[in-house]
Formats: structure tokens, sequence, C-alpha cells
């Protein structure tokens, strides 16, 4: 996956900003090859507080995107010329890393529901960016692996 400097630097502004909880957004490839970052309300903590045994986990440790801003976003996606590049998300205070967690949200069903799409993870702590990493859904694996993030 390549990422030029601003998108990158899109990325960790939105995990400093959101921190201490997590932030999440998608990166929609557009017709010219340029990347679009589109961020989406983490809305756990709503969540957490309506039904904390349904969703034991606050943002902190956890995201669930604004269900109305990620359909939009990914029917964005799917507008001619575009294609969903990839989903982020930040780890405030944890290395970047595909957790258990994350592989459970992004294959609900057992199988991924976007895999072509990449998997970006923001490494934060204390308001300062770490590391960057990207993963990819392997077939063969049954999981998503580490891939090379470039930034160009």
């Amino acid at each position: 996956m390549k990422l030029s400097e601003a998108i990158r630097d899109e990325l960790a502004r939105h995990a400093v900003e959101t921190y201490p909880d997590e932030c999440c957004g998608v990166l929609v490839a557009k017709v010219d090859g340029e990347l679009e970052v589109r961020r989406l309300t983490n809305v756990q903590n709503e969540m957490h507080e309506q039904d904390p045994k349904l969703f034991p986990r606050t943002a902190r440790i956890a995201y669930y995107p604004d269900p109305g801003e990620l359909f939009a976003a990914l029917r964005h996606a799917e507008e001619p010329g575009n294609t969903l590049a990839a989903f982020y998300h930040s780890h405030p205070d944890h290395d970047a890393y595909f957790s258990e967690e994350d592989l459970a949200q992004a294959t609900p069903l057992g199988e991924p529901s976007y895999p072509e799409a990449v998997q970006i993870v923001i490494s934060v702590y204390e308001r300062e960016v770490r590391d960057v990493k990207a993963f990819a859904w392997s077939a063969e694996a049954s999981d998503y692996i580490g891939v090379e993030l470039a930034v160009r």
C-alpha cells in the first residue's frame, strides 16, 4: 500500500485529535489514483452507554463507526471510478498490530466483508504517532497479514 505524505499526515492528525480514544475512517481511491480520507465518528462510547452488555468496551479501546457516515463513505467508494482502498483506526497507547478484536470486526461472518480493502492501524502514545502499519487479507492464511506501507 502506498500513501502520500499528506494522507499519512492526515491519518496521524486524526489519531492525535481523538486521543485518548480510537479514531476510525476509510480511504477511497479516486479515478486519478489519489486517495481521499473519509473520517468517521467513533460512537463506541454512545453504544457502550446505551447497552454496556452488548458493547462492553469504551472508545478508549474500541471503535464503532457512525453507521450513517460509514454507509455514506462506502456508497462514495462505489461511485464510478472510485474504489474502497482501506479502513483505518488507531490504537491509543498500544502498538500498531491487527488484534483479535480487529479481526473479529473485519470478519463478522468468518470472512472479510471487504477483502480487497487494506486495514491500517495507527499507534499513538501521549498524542504522538509512533507507527503506522498496514494489513491485507490472505485467503491462504485466513487472516490479515502485515504488508508494506510505503510513504511517497
